[in-house]
């Protein structure tokens, strides 16, 4: 009990040295005992570091669950300790009531043969997600992380060691300084009767401050290259980071890439359903039609399209099919269209397309529902309706 008092004791007396010592500082009444300028860097670097890894973390992780009441739910259990519960992707839970949907309006109408489709890109898409925020979790928001929770914490508790020693340091130089000065003015106005003992004491005193700030310098210089050597180790945190980084672009464009070849095949099982729902926007046909489902996507229509000549059904029987170049626009009937996607021609009898473009469409009797001729300037050819927005 004895022990732990003086412990105690001189521990509050170091504390309160060390806060009188701040105080003088910051009020500008004491010195303070400066870092070299490639240490401060190291530092600014250091603390720079460490705000922007929590930004970057934060923001990945609203990236991979935006929800915030499902973050603040996982935190809790990383904190305890205790295994996240697995929880269905929106994705997913999208194909349930899509699937659920088809199953009781009619799996076999054209509606619920589209919902059961969709939901089987969905669920596909949803599973694509949680693939996607599985790696990104451990290649790089673990490592960042760790960093935070591990290294930073490190360099942080040798830093406040470092701030104490150079506290300890500046006493220890103001108490010398103090000494140093008490025992010049003892020599300037002697006191006969009082100066052996009294000139005896000062000289011990600053004796004893000189040995003291021998050992404070000593604990800081010590304590400065500690804490030098793992502020340096900021530049491998860095190239861990980048590796991190790098490993993160590989998985989001893996899983965009996923997204991008299930949408395409959910386009081609749709096909050119667009014309089915809107068969009124075909423009020359004298009653809707309804084509039959078939692939269509922006890069696969060339493969996929029917490539029959328009011209072809526009000849009567046993007459030679007319050239494209010679078949003129109807008097009345042509509009405007808006071009939905990209289209490569598959032969010179069709025209190739560009999204967002505008050109001119007609149609003209006999010809397929799912095809016009469409023009832009002086080039001529057949156009899918399907890649196409007609405009008044």
């Amino acid at each position: 009990m004895d022990f732990n008092m003086k412990k105690l004791a001189s521990d509050a007396g170091i504390f309160f040295t060390r806060a009188v010592q701040f105080t003088e500082e910051k009020f500008g009444q004491a010195e303070k005992t400066e870092l070299d300028a490639h240490f401060e860097n190291l530092l600014a670097r250091a603390d720079s570091t460490k705000n922007w890894t929590e930004k970057i973390l934060r923001q990945t992780e609203v990236l991979l669950q935006p929800n915030p009441s499902a973050r603040v739910e996982e935190f809790l259990y990383e904190k305890l300790d205790r295994k996240v519960p697995s929880r269905v992707t929106n994705g997913e839970l999208l194909a349930q009531y899509m699937a659920e949907a088809a199953s009781e309006l009619g799996p076999t109408t054209p509606y619920g043969k589209t919902l059961t489709k969709v939901a089987e890109a969905e669920k596909r898409l949803g599973a694509a997600e949680r693939d996607f925020i599985h790696t990104a979790s451990i290649n790089f928001l673990t490592p960042l992380r760790n960093f935070l929770e591990g290294d930073w914490k490190t360099i942080s508790k040798e830093r406040r060691l470092l701030q104490n020693r150079r506290l300890d340091l500046d006493a220890c130089k103001a108490r010398l300084k103090k000494a140093k000065a008490a025992e010049a003015k003892a020599t300037t106005v002697p006191d006969f009767q009082e100066t052996r003992p009294r000139n005896y004491i000062l000289s011990a005193s600053a004796s004893a401050s000189e040995q003291e700030l021998r050992v404070a310098q000593t604990e800081f210089d010590r304590q400065a290259e500690v804490t030098r050597l793992l502020l340096e180790g900021i530049s491998s945190t860095h190239v861990n980071h980048l590796r991190c980084l790098h490993e993160f672009v590989e998985s989001q464009t893996t899983y965009y890439a996923q997204c991008y070849r299930h949408m395409l095949d959910l386009q081609k099982q749709l096909g050119s359903s667009q014309g089915a729902i809107f068969p009124g926007t075909f423009v020359g046909t004298t009653e809707p039609a309804s084509p039959p489902l078939s692939s269509t996507s922006p890069t696969t229509t060339a493969a996929t399209m029917p490539v029959e000549p328009s011209v072809t059904g526009l000849a009567p029987p046993g007459e030679t099919a007319l050239c494209l170049e010679e078949v003129a626009p109807p008097a009345s009937g042509t509009r405007k269209a808006r071009v939905l996607y990209d289209y490569e021609a598959a032969d010179s009898s069709e025209l190739a397309l560009l999204a967002d473009e505008l050109i001119t469409v007609y149609s003209l009797p006999g010809m397929d529902p799912d095809w016009l001729i469409g023009e832009r300037g002086n080039k001529k050819g057949r156009v899918p309706v399907t890649y196409l927005e007609l405009l008044s």
